[in-house]
């Protein structure tokens, strides 16, 4: 008989959060395999019986490129800063569709997941980071298309482009904070997944995407920059196309705002997860 003590098999001991809330985030390393797949997962159902498969992320934000100037450029004339006004407003793109896939899918992670959630135990966190972490692939498969569209307008980045992978984290970042809390919500008022197609929208305009933030009359410009994604999308025009020095103000901002709503948020999720398995 072979004595349990020589098996090496690893215990698992799951007790109750002590005190307000216990993050233990320290957790999610031993489970990040589970991560992975978490992520390869909603990449491979994100096309699966899909005609044109990965050609969807480029053929989304090279559409709005499109509206968008005929629109403002042609009709409106919005100022570009100079440049052509499609690289101008895929450059914000870039971003803004990252992020607003990541929110939407992010959001219904917890409620899409009922069933894994109410079997097993793993850390909560990992289902809406991987639903960001998963838009990460569209995200580069439309930056490879944006390279090629540099080329074609004869653009080469200056060496701002080295600040590039910084606000590629701020963005995942925003998507991240912001997802923590309305996943949660969406959990006991599913209103919230119904609602958040129509609030990205809103928030597309009220983001520098098909503008530059220099109309943004200054006295105003602080508090444009409670935005995270204000700051996110002019870091990105400036790290890709370095034609004109950002507003730092408003990039700065933005910044603290999403530490400021991702502390929290994270905070605000593990206290509540407790609950996920009796409401979804």
């Amino acid at each position: 008989m072979i004595s349990e003590t020589k098996l090496n098999i690893p215990i698992i001991r799951i007790e109750p959060a002590r005190g307000w809330v216990s993050l233990k985030l320290g957790e999610i390393w031993p489970y990040r395999e589970l991560l992975y797949f978490l992520v390869w997962r909603d990449v491979k159902v994100r096309y699966k019986q899909t005609a044109i498969g990965a050609a969807w992320a480029i053929i989304q934000p090279l559409l709005t490129m499109v509206i968008f100037t005929l629109v403002f450029d042609k009709f409106a004339k919005v100022p570009s800063n100079g440049l052509p006004y499609p690289i101008f407003s895929f450059a914000a793109l870039l971003p803004w569709t990252y992020f607003s896939k990541a929110l939407n899918q992010s959001i219904l992670s917890v409620v899409s997941n009922a069933n894994l959630i109410t079997k097993v135990y793993f850390p909560r966190l990992l289902l809406p980071t991987a639903s960001v972490l998963a838009g990460m692939v569209d995200f580069a498969i439309s930056f490879l298309f944006f390279v090629i569209l540099m080329v074609w307008y004869g653009i080469i980045p200056s060496s701002a482009v080295l600040f590039l992978p910084g606000f590629t984290l701020l963005a995942m970042l925003t998507a991240l904070a912001v997802s923590l809390w309305l996943a949660v919500i969406n959990v006991r008022y599913r209103d919230v997944g119904q609602a958040i197609p129509f609030v990205v929208q809103l928030w597309m305009f009220a983001s520098p995407v098909a503008y530059p933030v220099s109309l943004v009359p200054e006295k105003w410009r602080l508090l444009y920059g409670l935005n995270p994604m204000a700051g996110v999308i002019e870091g990105f025009r400036w790290a890709l196309l370095g034609k004109e020095t950002p507003d730092f103000g408003v990039v700065a901002i933005s910044a603290v705002m999403v530490v400021a709503l991702l502390i929290p948020g994270i905070i605000y999720f593990k206290y509540t997860e407790r609950t996920f398995a009796d409401l979804v």
